[in-house]
């Protein structure tokens, strides 16, 4: 460590503490959990992988899934529980948390462009193929990628001029903005806020155009002649909003806890409440988005039947 000031050390290394109130005796229960876990969801993201190069015809918004923050986050706290190796560089514990927003902006702008697609599909099905072609989905694909570096970018210009000092522990599963925010020395305010508002615009500006894309077809739906293409339709936007609820509604209240008076979340909790949101959505989103679907449950059959005979 580097001498800042007469008072205070700079840090170069930090320590992922992960959940402070687990006893010792459980950790190795918790890496073998964090394991299975993320062997799950790489593996089932990777069937989907598989099926949308070998199949072109489910290259359609619908079907675009990204497995999140998953490796960037799991791997160092299956080591830090397995191993009891808590260290993470200075520089990768900031490449760490770029990535980690950045995942979850893109992770936002994608349930974006779901929404849309679902729009256009219920309230122009005979435009539809027109509109949403393969060209169209590439450039939103790219966008979605491109522009969920900006603000992640912007955080991560704001941290290299400041300095950390004092304690080096992150109460948290990983290296995040709110965790680092805590730890830089002299005054927090600033950065908390700063930190907090740009959180709210990402989840926020997404969140209200997707209630009113999903607010139009609803009102489309109900206009439908149709009873069975009335539940289909209402079913796959049911399902899509369970999901979108799971990533927005626990993300708001965990950055919102902080700026509430009188209220507040212990730390298990709070890092409880962000696994919640960040590993459930993408451990269930082969069976939400594809598994459900006609076209890949045909495509899992004749891959059967090949297999078979």
């Amino acid at each position: 460590m580097a001498q800042v000031e007469e008072n205070y050390t700079e840090v170069s290394t930090f320590i992922i503490v992960g959940f402070p109130g687990l006893q010792l005796e459980y950790f190795h229960m918790v890496a073998w959990f964090l394991f299975i876990l993320y062997v799950t969801i790489v593996m089932g993201n990777l069937v989907l992988v598989v099926m949308f190069a070998l199949e072109h015809s489910l290259q359609k918004p619908m079907y675009i899934i990204m497995v999140s923050f998953t490796t960037v986050a799991l791997p160092k706290l299956i080591a830090r529980y397995w191993w009891n190796d808590a260290s993470i560089g200075f520089y990768t514990c900031h490449f760490q948390r770029h990535m980690i927003h950045y995942f979850g902006s893109l992770n936002s702008l994608i349930m974006l462009t779901m929404s849309v697609d679902r729009y256009l599909a219920v309230s122009f099905p005979l435009r539809y193929p027109m509109l949403m072609t393969a060209p169209t989905m590439t450039i939103l694909t790219v966008f979605s990628w491109l522009v969920a570096h900006i603000f992640p970018g912007v955080t991560s210009i704001n941290f290299i001029q400041i300095s950390f000092c004092g304690s080096n522990q992150i109460i948290q599963a990983f290296c995040d903005t709110l965790s680092l925010a805590a730890l830089a020395c002299g005054e927090k305010s600033y950065l908390s806020m700063a930190s907090y508002a740009t959180a709210m615009f990402i989840l926020l500006v997404p969140l209200i155009f997707v209630i009113s894309s999903y607010f139009c077809i609803i009102i489309s739906v109900f206009h439908m002649t149709s009873g069975q293409g009335r539940r289909k339709t209402l079913s796959t936007c049911a399902t899509q909003g369970c999901i979108i609820s799971i990533y927005y509604i626990p993300r708001f209240f965990v950055y919102s806890v902080p700026h509430i008076p009188n209220m507040k979340m212990t730390p298990d909790s709070q890092i409880a409440t962000t696994f919640f949101y960040s590993f459930f959505p993408p451990l269930i989103n082969p069976f939400v988005y594809c598994l459900r679907t006609k076209e890949i449950k045909a495509i899992l059959s004749r891959w059967k039947l090949q297999i078979l005979f």
